[in-house]
């Protein structure tokens, strides 16, 4: 289950002695930047290492339900370049609303340059104004634990192995369980096993 399309590493030395380094605003989706969004999921996962292919079409399952409780675009002079999306997701001993975070995408061709660092820190920012209890993903430990993520098996999901299965409680907390995704959610990924 592929949940990141960006690699947000840092970025590399470049041959010249000029690296273009974009300005990056990040606002909340507007009705006419759906088809964009699916563009840039889509062109994300194209070759990312862990996809299910399917990234786009979950985004537009979860704004078609109505379950994109969060759904930010990244803007440069190049227009939309990035994207993240949060949707609710229930947890069988919780005592407040989590949130789980992704699919997060950013363009191949802008990637390394902070943008998913970015998507990131306002997608929490905006679940912690809205009063979340806490938020969960499926993802790379090593991207994820700089943001306050960790994997301690208190949150589980019987499809994902629990070393990348990643939570952040906004305050003290001992919610525990395993975790249901917002039905759009399943039925968009589990799509990627009809196809040949």
């Amino acid at each position: 289950m592929g949940l990141v399309g960006c690699d947000d590493g840092k970025i590399p030395r470049a041959s010249s002695s000029l690296i273009y380094i974009m300005a990056i605003h990040i606002r909340s989706e507007q009705a006419t930047d759906a088809a964009r969004i699916t563009e840039v999921t889509e062109l994300a996962f194209r070759n990312a290492a862990h996809t299910c292919g399917r990234e786009h079409c979950l985004v537009e399952a979860l704004r078609a339900a109505n379950a994109l409780t969060c759904s930010l675009v990244a803007v440069s002079d190049l227009g939309i370049v990035g994207h993240v999306a949060a949707s609710p997701v229930t947890v069988a001993n919780a005592s407040g609303n989590w949130f789980g975070i992704g699919p997060i995408s950013v363009l191949p061709e802008c990637q390394k340059q902070g943008i998913g660092s970015q998507l990131m820190n306002a997608v929490l920012a905006q679940l912690r104004a809205g009063g979340a209890r806490g938020c969960m993903l499926v993802g790379d430990p090593a991207f994820y634990t700089r943001f306050g993520f960790k994997s301690d098996g208190t949150l589980v999901v019987p499809e994902a192995p629990p070393e990348v299965t990643l939570n952040l409680c906004f305050h003290h907390c001992d919610d525990h369980g395993a975790v249901s995704f917002h039905p759009a959610f399943m039925t968009a990924l589990a799509g990627s096993e009809q196809t040949t």
